[in-house]
């Protein structure tokens, strides 16, 4: 870990010692909020004050239908995501959260025994770790272990991000899920930016340029992402604009699955899914991207990629998936439909 360390230390600080809330923060990019989705949503009020106060994110990288899983929060910070996801996954559920800042992670860990009393559980289903996202066997995350990871505008600030993503698909079991939020640049952005430590530790000139994390998610084995939030971030401080207001930033959530099955392209196999509404807080549809929502009972023609996404994970019991890839007929005809009203999501 050498060679990260500088730049990893500075960043310890800006979130250690130089941020004492979110309020101190010099931009909204670390704190640009998409729509709360409800199964979050309703977790907030049993969040300890302390833990939000100290909460710095950009989405809400939580996917629903986690209950009795494994998740992983990478750089979980005072620990407002994990214990979200402790309360979602049930006692019978496991998470843990990573991070590299010992003062974060005091806060989130002197509130353990009051969340776990607050849920009503008799033993802790959370822990925290200290450090580095880019070496998860440092700290015992084993391979194929987990069923979800999520990060909330953390992976932006690594310097080898190709080595985070390489880390979290080694320890995502077979059909596992990667669900997170960060800041993305229209564009690559000098390197020398990186040694700013305002920029940086505001989430600006460590994000990478979209094509550039569709390519490294490709090269690990993960040919379709899907995007299921996207929207641009306004910086509103005149001198952190002057100095990278060159680019444009947005603030993206993404989600991405560890299936042998995926392919660069959509292809059809005549395959259709239907939703069975049986996924808590989500009883008239569900959204598996910015292009694709299914409503309850009606079957939908879906790509050989969003089959697999359906019918391999842990939504396979939540949806009906028909079809097989025995004949093949082409290209999946990638019209947008009525659902694909955002600027988001693969082709199909």
């Amino acid at each position: 870990m050498t060679n990260v360390q500088d730049p990893l230390e500075r960043i310890r600080d800006y979130y250690g010692n130089v941020l004492e809330g979110s309020s101190d923060l010099k931009t909204n990019a670390c704190c640009s909020i998409e729509d709360v989705p409800p199964h979050v949503r309703g977790m907030l009020p049993h969040i300890e004050r302390e833990v939000l106060d100290r909460f710095y994110g950009c989405g809400a990288p939580i996917p629903p239908a986690i209950e009795k899983r494994f998740v992983l929060d990478l750089g979980c910070g005072s620990g407002r995501d994990a214990f979200i996801a402790s309360g979602l996954v049930g006692e019978q559920g496991r998470v843990i959260g990573v991070d590299m800042t010992a003062g974060q992670l005091a806060v989130a860990e002197r509130n353990v025994a009051t969340q776990m009393r607050r849920f009503e559980y008799v033993r802790p289903n959370i822990e925290f770790r200290e450090g580095f996202i880019e070496d998860l066997a440092g700290i015992d995350i084993e391979s194929n272990s987990v069923d979800v990871v999520i990060s909330d505008c953390v992976i932006n600030l690594s310097p080898d991000k190709e080595r985070v993503f390489a880390e979290i698909f080694r320890v995502l079991k077979p059909g596992g899920e990667l669900y997170f939020s960060d800041v993305y640049a229209d564009r690559r952005l000098p390197a020398g930016l990186m040694d700013d430590p305002v920029l940086h530790g505001e989430c600006l000139s460590g994000a990478l340029y979209e094509e550039d994390f569709r390519r490294m998610l490709a090269n690990l084995g993960c040919p379709d992402v899907r995007i299921t939030h996207h929207s641009p971030i306004a910086i509103e401080n005149e001198e952190v604009e002057r100095r990278i207001g060159f680019a444009r930033f947005s603030s993206v959530t993404a989600r991405a699955f560890k299936l042998d099955t995926l392919e660069d392209r959509c292809e059809d196999y005549g395959q259709s899914a239907t939703y069975l509404g049986t996924i808590e807080h989500y009883p008239h549809r569900f959204q598996l991207d910015a292009g694709h929502e299914f409503e309850t009972g009606r079957p939908e023609r879906v790509c050989g990629n969003t089959a697999s996404m359906l019918s391999d994970t842990r939504f396979q019991d939540h949806f009906r998936v028909d079809g097989t890839r025995d004949t093949h007929f082409g290209l999946f005809d990638c019209t947008p439909s009525k659902a694909e009203d955002s600027d988001g999501g693969a082709c199909c």
